[in-house]
């Protein structure tokens, strides 16, 4: 699935989105076990902190773009079980049997892929992707798609995995991924599929937070912010739908 070959261009693959919905199908039943283990459980401060900058007001309709398992969405239950509609999308047909969704509010899970959501024009007031974009299939066409179902005043906010700028803090992290994650993401899913190493080139080859910013403009979003979290390995992005 990812051997070396296509491991030196992860994101220029033709049949990227193949590839990843395969991978994500693989190792869909370990997946949250491995967030957990890996970000030393600091994934779920992370999609608190997101929650808590889409800024979410009574009556709004929630998508979250690659939603997986359903950490997202149960972030956003726990904290507004009082949302109109909450909606989730993957196209891993294998991470949508394993979600687990928020009691309130209910949440609809639809299989389709990020670049053609089956939703109409500026119907969702926020939009949340928590390490996703790097997996679309098409980065500025998948943000172009987050653009045209966003309502005007619509609230993005992306997580989102990053080399960090200090040569420091980016030698440990380059170390990291390189080394460290491939193995213990094996190790604790069992997988064959080179998901991890998938993982580890794919952040290493994407676009700096400063060009993921010029892209969230290109798409037409406003007030582009970014927040780097953890010596900037993670960075939140926030965006507005003017």
């Amino acid at each position: 699935m990812w051997d070396e070959a296509a491991l030196r261009d992860p994101h220029g693959q033709p049949d990227k989105a193949q590839r990843v919905a395969a991978m994500f199908d693989a190792i869909a039943c370990t997946y949250e076990a491995v967030n957990t283990v890996a970000s030393l459980g600091r994934d779920a401060a992370w999609r608190r902190l997101a929650v808590a900058a889409a800024d979410v007001r009574p009556g709004d309709v929630v998508l979250d773009i690659c939603c997986g398992t359903g950490d997202m969405l149960r972030a956003f239950g726990r904290a507004h079980p009082g949302i109109t509609r909450l909606i989730g999308v993957d196209f891993a047909t294998g991470m949508l049997r394993r979600a687990k969704c928020p009691p309130k509010p209910h949440a609809d899970l639809l299989r389709a892929d990020a670049l053609r959501l089956p939703l109409a024009d500026a119907s969702v007031d926020v939009i949340s992707c928590a390490f996703g974009v790097r997996n679309f299939g098409h980065l500025q066409a998948g943000l172009d798609e987050m653009a045209r179902v966003a309502k005007p005043g619509a609230r993005v906010v992306i997580l989102e995995f990053a080399m960090p700028d200090h040569p420091p803090w980016r030698w440990a992290c380059r170390w990291y991924c390189q080394v460290i994650l491939p193995r213990l993401g094996a190790w604790v899913s069992g997988e064959r599929c080179g998901a991890y190493r998938y993982l580890a080139r794919s952040i290493a080859m994407f676009p700096k937070a400063s060009e993921l910013a010029e892209l969230l403009r290109a798409a037409g979003f406003v007030r582009v912010t970014l927040r780097r979290l953890n010596f900037g390995v993670v960075v939140l992005y926030r965006a507005l739908r003017p």
